[in-house]
């Protein structure tokens, strides 16, 4: 399975920008840049939001949800390529949105990092990964795992990356409460609290043998998000779902990054679609990782 898929067509770009799963978020600790350091294994999934790039005088940006420009990501990301580029015209940007907002799927950072790699290419600017990456960092911490990915273990505020190979798609089902999550707030939260929390280190080598053998029992153990306890605190329907989850099947349950998404780890795809029939009052989505 590919990351995205992207197209040209004579003036125009299109591609697909996809969401991720936090299979554990190690925070050890605050910078001096407020970003904190963080250990975490992301890996993309096959739910995509769709982005459409056409020549224009000045930087357009057309979604089906109404963001203001000083808080759209894409025009930041696209404005800061232009500056650095020193390209002189601009783009009409069409984005349609199926990653749900403040969810802790990335959709923000993974449109900005795919408008990246879609102005590149119609600009004809061919700036080297190098530097996409450079622009990606000033963006947000997750965005230059998007212009990567589909898995791999993130270190630093997110600049530091170390690809993963996985031999195999696993069949998970998102399910996401009628709320959203505040990354900056959940960080926050986390900061305020870190006190009363028990910090237990992560052992990577162990995760990534248990992950690969399916040893998902063995994988529960170190599924280990440090946000998922404060955010729980405040909105408990999220470990209700998480616990909603295990009993209809999920052989493993989790918050995504900030959340309020939690995904489920499932045998099969009819296993996912049996149990998503039980949170009808939620977003959901049957899905798979991305390899």
């Amino acid at each position: 399975m590919n990351i995205q898929s992207i197209s040209v067509h004579g003036t125009s770009v299109s591609l697909t920008a996809p969401a991720k799963i936090n299979w554990f978020l190690k925070i050890t600790g605050k910078r001096d840049d407020g970003y904190h350091n963080i250990i975490t294994l992301m890996q993309c999934i096959n739910l995509y939001d769709n982005l459409v790039f056409k020549h224009a005088d000045n930087l357009e940006i057309i979604c089906d949800l109404d963001i203001p420009f000083n808080n759209n990501i894409v025009y930041k990301a696209a404005s800061l390529l232009k500056k650095y580029s020193s390209y002189r015209k601009g783009a009409r940007i069409i984005l349609k949105k199926n990653i749900p907002v403040s969810a802790g799927l990335g959709g923000g950072s993974s449109d900005a990092a795919f408008t990246l790699s879609g102005l590149n290419k119609l600009w004809g600017i061919n700036l080297n990964k190098t530097e996409l990456n450079s622009i990606a960092a000033e963006i947000g911490s997750d965005v230059p795992f998007f212009l990567g990915g589909p898995l791999a273990l993130i270190e630093g505020k997110g600049d530091r990356a170390t690809p993963f190979k996985a031999s195999f798609s696993i069949f998970l089902l998102l399910v996401k409460p009628p709320l959203s999550v505040s990354t900056a707030w959940a960080y926050s939260c986390y900061d305020n609290n870190k006190s009363e929390l028990t910090k237990k280190p992560v052992d990577i080598k162990l995760f990534l043998r248990a992950f690969n053998n399916k040893a998902f029992g063995s994988v529960e153990t170190l599924l280990d998000n440090d946000l998922e306890k404060v955010v729980i605190e405040k909105y408990p329907v999220i470990g209700e779902i998480k616990s909603r989850m295990r009993e209809s099947g999920a052989v493993i349950a989790a918050m995504s990054g900030s959340g309020p998404t939690v995904f489920g780890v499932f045998d099969s795809m009819e296993a996912a679609k049996s149990s998503s029939k039980g949170f009808k009052n939620c977003w959901i989505a049957v899905v798979q990782t991305i390899i």
